[in-house]
């Protein structure tokens, strides 16, 4: 029965991924202020200053995130998320309430703290989802953390799409949609996202190998499909709900890999009734091929109580760590590497968030009205830039070691080249721009989350994770609240009954070159941490590969 156990194991652990990628799926309404943003800034009367401090308030959510990573080694994964779905519905439902009108305007510090609270209720939902299925598919953490990230990045362009495509891009109705959808999502993966025990055995992982790969196929034809969508657009009223179905099925469809294991699991049970009554030949091979697998666990099992004794004996020569172990949360904050990582991923995602944080005005100040297009554009190539990423990065890391780090080193550069074309404001600048920004933003994202496993383990991950996410405010205060937001009041001119308004290609001309110096010191950063770090991805290579080559003269 233990064959049995484990197909259903398996079953229930893609179920939970499943889930996640549903939970991911609408949890990046975090990033889709730009689509609300001018409603409020009109309704309020505010300057960019005051509207940028708003998106600031709505990215110092995340800095409330170590509640979040503190509580996800103390809960189960389903309080963690039940809690980020409540707050997520009373911020994102007061906003709407305000801009529909349905109660007058709140006072700027109440509209902040509303703001905060739906930013703070993703990082409740990202860190089960992220922590959860790291530790349930170790050996696959890039994969996971590409996919999982996509699919953050897909959600600002299945909100806007839908958003435009059922309601015409009516900011109240885009709002009440951030309140429900995540609220109703959430609930329905508490009953299949949590922790399952592990399989290691080599079978285990070429089945993970192929899932993840359909997994990828559809995440793809997702975003190809919304990109279609974007440069076609709604022509009416039935195209568009033909649109949202389609689109509703293509997001159900990886439910076909856990009914797949189901049906995988079910089938071994009639498998083992017919061998209760063959020959006793058949009976015997199989009891041969059963004991090969044990004598694999079991060297397995001696392997790692090896590799344990040589870390206890460890302990007792060491005062700390080394790179690649568990470290605590004042452990890793207590090296060099872990503040290489901090910064240079401030550079990454601080800058990238100043970006989407600023696009609606970006946009009208590059004579643009309608800005949903640039909106979509950075969520669906974000998405391409973190699914790829993350495979890619786990390939070179199995065939050849390569550090992690060396792919946030090229986004870097790229980003750089992003910034400076958007500065020079030439025809199709912006187009091109929100794309680099975008497949950057997403490396950058996707990319950190197994480097920071990899270098300081899986055991306090939770916290250390929420750690490097604080770059998201304190980089959306630095490069949103205070670099684009006075930088750009400096060039605008008053408006009747209050605000202000720039429009010009120097409105954000030195805010992009400010931001292109800052990724080329991301890209130093991020080299510096590659070299410093290649002797954990050559044990990690090396490691793997002696696997592998093990298993392989056990089956023989």
């Amino acid at each position: 029965m233990r064959f049995r156990e484990t197909y259903t194991f398996s079953a229930w652990k893609w179920l939970g991924f499943v889930s996640a990628v549903w939970v991911q799926t609408i949890s990046g309404n975090n990033y889709t202020f730009s689509n609300y943003s001018d409603a409020i800034k009109t309704l309020m009367n505010l300057t960019q200053l005051e509207l940028n401090n708003l998106s600031v308030a709505k990215d110092v959510g995340k800095a409330f995130g170590l509640l979040a990573g503190l509580a996800s080694d103390r809960l189960p994964t389903p309080v963690i998320l039940l809690i980020g779905s409540i707050e997520g519905l009373i911020g994102y439902g007061a906003q709407w309430l305000v801009v529909s009108h349905k109660i007058q305007p709140l006072p700027y510090w109440q509209m902040c703290i509303f703001l905060c609270m739906g930013g703070n209720s993703t990082t409740w939902m990202n860190t089960a989802v992220l922590v959860t299925c790291i530790r349930n598919f170790r050996r696959n953490r890039g994969p996971v953390s590409g996919i999982l990230k996509g699919y953050v990045g897909l959600s600002t362009a299945i909100f806007t799409d839908l958003c435009s495509a059922l309601f015409s891009n009516d900011p109240a109705k885009f709002l009440i949609m951030l309140a429900v959808i995540p609220f109703a999502v959430c609930l329905t993966a508490i009953f299949f996202l949590r922790e399952i025990p592990q399989t290691a055995s080599v079978a285990a992982e070429k089945e993970e190998t192929r899932y993840f790969a359909i997994f990828n196929i559809v995440a793809v034809v997702v975003a190809v499909y919304l990109l279609a969508y974007d440069f076609i657009g709604s022509t009416n009223q039935v195209f568009s709900l033909v649109f949202a179905v389609i689109l509703l099925i293509l997001l159900a469809s990886p439910l076909a890999v856990p009914v797949y294991s189901f049906v995988k699991s079910w089938r071994l049970v009639g498998f083992e009734a017919d061998m209760e009554r063959q020959e006793p030949l058949l009976k015997e091979e199989a009891t041969e091929a059963r004991k090969a697998e044990i004598v694999t666990e079991e060297e397995e099992e001696v392997e790692a109580a090896a590799v344990a004794a040589e870390e206890e004996v460890a302990v007792v020569e060491k005062s700390r760590p080394e790179l690649g172990e568990d470290h605590t949360m004042f452990e890793a904050m207590t090296t060099w590497d872990f503040w290489i990582l901090f910064v240079s991923f401030l550079c990454g995602v601080g800058t990238g968030m100043a970006v989407m944080n600023n696009m609606a005005q970006i946009g009208l100040a590059l004579g643009h009205a309608d800005v949903s297009m640039f909106v979509s554009l950075t969520s669906i190539w974000g998405f391409f830039g973190r699914i790829i990423s993350g495979s890619v990065s786990e390939y070179f890391l199995k065939k050849a070691g390569t550090p992690r780090p060396l792919w946030n080193a090229a986004s870097q550069i790229l980003m750089a080249v992003g910034f400076l074309l958007m500065a020079l404001a030439m025809p199709g600048s912006l187009y091109i721009g929100s794309i680099v920004v975008g497949i950057c933003y997403g490396v950058r994202l996707a990319v950190t989350v197994p480097v920071a496993s990899e270098l300081f383990g899986l055991k306090y991950y939770g916290l250390l994770y929420n750690i490097l996410v604080l770059n998201l405010p304190i980089g959306s205060f630095l490069f949103s609240g205070l670099l684009a937001g006075y930088l750009y009041d400096a060039q605008a001119t008053p408006t009747p009954g209050g605000g202000n308004t720039c429009v010009g290609a120097h409105c954000y001309r030195l805010v992009f070159i400010i931001m292109a110096i800052a990724s080329v010191i991301g890209f130093g950063l991020d080299v510096l941490l590659a070299i410093r770090t290649k002797n954990v991805y050559t044990k990690i290579f090396t490691s793997r590969k002696s696997k592998k080559s093990l298993t392989a003269s056990s089956g023989q």
